[in-house]
């Protein structure tokens, strides 16, 4: 009753995980002769990789990734963009800390939101915020933002983030309200984030679809202020490698 009692009350301290595993904590200390002090590291250790596991889930669910894609996954060798040497040091995330921006641009099947999302899931098992959004959510997630509360409470998280990754940016063609939305978004991030953004239209060609040059400008200044791009070839499409055909010997083009 004593021990019940005592997780009881680790419960209501919300100490949940630790009054669980109290009981087998006690048994190994007893077992181990653990000392008084060495017991309440055991303890305290315990309940803190406990509640890291927990935020680190929690924030995983609230970056809304598209898949759980890591850097052990991602097919280096299947492209020629990028080498060994330039993984380990984006893996390192010391550009967070820099605030430094990707932009990864390419035809669709190289990689790049498989990139961005092992980079955002690192960066989660390393500490930082994450939020990921394809870009036609993000606009409308803005234009609702001032009208339900889910919109605010996701705009909030991306606000908050230490790192921020749009997927198929300017994929839409926006209007002036849209373009309007996206670039204070853009000036609010701006030396408090890192925006990862993939696109497969390079900066040259966003002002077709932002629609205001002007905008379109004061965008791209502060993105590519801190900025590293990364241009993935054609012939780097893993989905073209890896395609399955449905003829045996010979392809559509034979």
């Amino acid at each position: 009753m004593a021990l019940e009692s005592l997780q009881q009350q680790f419960k209501t301290l919300r100490l949940s995980e630790t009054a669980e595993y109290l009981p087998d904590l006690i048994r190994q200390a007893e077992l181990e002769d653990w000392t008084y002090r060495g017991f309440l590291k055991e303890l305290a250790s315990y309940e803190l990789k406990k509640r890291e596991e927990k935020q680190i889930e929690r924030h995983l669910k609230w970056a809304a990734f598209p898949a759980h894609t890591t850097l052990e996954m991602y097919q280096l060798k299947e492209q020629q963009t990028l080498s060994q040497k330039q993984m380990n040091q984006l893996s390192e995330l010391t550009w967070i800390d820099q605030l430094y921006n990707l932009v990864l641009l390419g035809p669709a099947g190289v990689g790049k939101t498989h990139l961005a999302t092992a980079l955002g899931i690192e960066a989660i098992y390393q500490g930082y915020k994450v939020m990921f959004i394809p870009m036609e959510e993000l606009i409308r997630t803005l234009k609702a933002e001032e009208i339900t509360r889910k919109a605010q409470i996701k705009m909030k998280r991306i606000r908050e983030a230490n790192l921020v990754i749009i997927d198929d940016l300017m994929f839409m063609a926006m209007d002036a309200r849209e373009a309007n939305l996206f670039f204070h978004l853009i000036n609010e991030l701006h030396d408090k984030a890192s925006i990862i953004l993939t696109s497969n239209k390079g900066p040259s060609d966003w002002g077709d679809l932002l629609g205001d040059q002007g905008i379109t400008t004061a965008i791209l200044d502060r993105i590519l202020h801190r900025v590293e791009v990364i241009q993935f070839r054609e012939e780097d499409s893993y989905r073209m490698k890896n395609r399955t055909s449905i003829f045996k010997e010979e392809s559509v083009q034979n």
